[in-house]
């Protein structure tokens, strides 16, 4: 979602790596790493390249800022997250979500080339949008070269983007406010992102273990409550729109674990001014994983750090893709006794599948349920991985 699997690090890698291929006929001058040998839905094959030569992360670090909203090729992986819930002043409902996907294709001190074209950097982006009131989900995707300005990132002033797509400060030297765009065929994201809490440091001070293997990990943050308003444009209408967004970033260099095969991955923003981020990683048989984690944050920005043992995620309802024909488990019931919490969560729209090079539902939800027994609401974003063809059965199955 970490190079491991934090929610949205995960699909980076994966979604990285599935293009490589394609990626070689447009890098001439580049030598491509060794190839997956098995099928790319497989999630365990497709993460686990050859990261020989770049960094790991292996132990806590002092984060710097604004650098560290930057780039890092000396690590093999990295994303800027973004999803978001927004509505117009009449609550017609949209989700969005906009990811961007550095991939080191080799390690930046390996060779020095002369032309132009040539690059060592691959960047990748999901756009996607759901239309609550129309049941309707648009996703696209690209990919480039970071060379002659084609796609890349930088932290002073922040700027991420490919092609069009973008994401930056506007000269301003701190990250926020932003400015986010993005326009495919009949589909137009504008908005504005504001500061609201500060940054969370996911796991331990940062550093997000996804398996006993050291490296198997990540440097993952989040900001977690974003004040967003600007504008959805859908078939040439234009819709004033206003909500809020969440922003996780992650780089490292490792690769799920071999008994890992896919991830569950919640961030949600709750009625009463917290956040829940969890990720719930999945064993081949079904079972979750020891290094499952997040975190919940109260309304002043105190958080705790949330383990497997602290949250008990159960599905409750499955939907399969028309599609692809994968089973999602698309309703669940999320209990977190210590903090008195119990929640229900339900997509707005069930058809929230990414249908691309790599194939993984993440989408807008509702989320209802009690804190200390009294009402709570709330929504989010959801993403499902590692259900496909090749997925273990006991994990599609209700």
């Amino acid at each position: 979602m970490n190079s491991e699997l934090p929610r949205r690090r995960l699909v980076a890698i994966l979604l990285a790596t599935a293009l490589l291929v394609g990626v070689v006929f447009l890098l001439r001058e580049w030598s491509p790493p060794s190839e997956p040998t098995t099928s790319p839905s497989n999630i365990t094959s497709i993460l686990g390249g050859d990261a020989t030569g770049f960094e790991r992360a292996i132990l806590p670090r002092k984060f710097e800022f604004p650098s560290d909203h930057g780039p890092h090729p000396k690590f093999r992986h990295e994303w800027w997250y973004f999803t978001g819930n927004l509505a117009t002043p009449d609550k017609r409902h949209f989700g969005f979500q906009l990811t961007f996907f550095r991939f080191g294709l080799s390690p930046e001190h390996d060779v020095s080339r002369k032309s132009k074209w040539a690059t060592r950097q691959v960047y990748m982006a999901h756009f996607a949008l759901t239309d609550v009131s129309n049941q309707n989900f648009y996703a696209f995707q690209r990919y480039s070269r970071s060379a002659l300005d084609l796609a890349g990132a930088n932290s002073q002033p922040f700027r991420v983007w490919l092609d069009d797509w973008k994401v930056d400060s506007a000269r301003n030297p701190e990250i926020f406010p932003m400015h986010l765009q993005a326009a495919e065929a009949n589909v137009r994201l504008d908005l504005h992102l504001k500061l609201g809490k500060d940054l969370v440091l996911q796991g331990d001070q940062g550093l997000s273990q996804k398996s006993a293997q050291p490296g198997n990990a990540s440097y993952y943050y989040s900001f977690m409550r974003i004040p967003t308003d600007g504008s959805v444009t859908i078939e040439g209408e234009q819709y004033s729109v206003s909500g809020l967004s969440w922003m996780d970033r992650e780089w490292g260099s490792g690769a799920l674990a071999k008994n890992q095969v896919g991830w569950d991955w919640f961030a949600l923003h709750l009625s009463d001014g917290r956040e829940l981020m969890f990720y719930r990683l999945r064993h081949q048989d079904g079972s979750v994983d020891a290094f499952s984690g997040g975190s919940l944050s109260d309304k002043q920005g105190h958080t705790i750090t949330l383990r497997r043992e602290d949250v008990n995620a159960t599905p409750t309802q499955y939907w399969r893709s028309p599609k692809t024909n994968t089973n999602y488990p698309l309703h669940w019931r999320i209990e977190i006794p210590k903090a008195h919490l119990i929640l229900q969560i339900t997509p707005y729209v069930n058809a929230q599948e990414l249908n691309l090079d790599v194939v993984y539902w993440e989408g807008a939800v509702k989320v209802k349920g009690t804190s200390y027994r009294q009402p709570i609401g709330g929504d989010g974003y959801v993403e499902l991985t590692g259900y496909g063809a090749e997925a273990a059965t006991k994990v599609n199955t209700p």
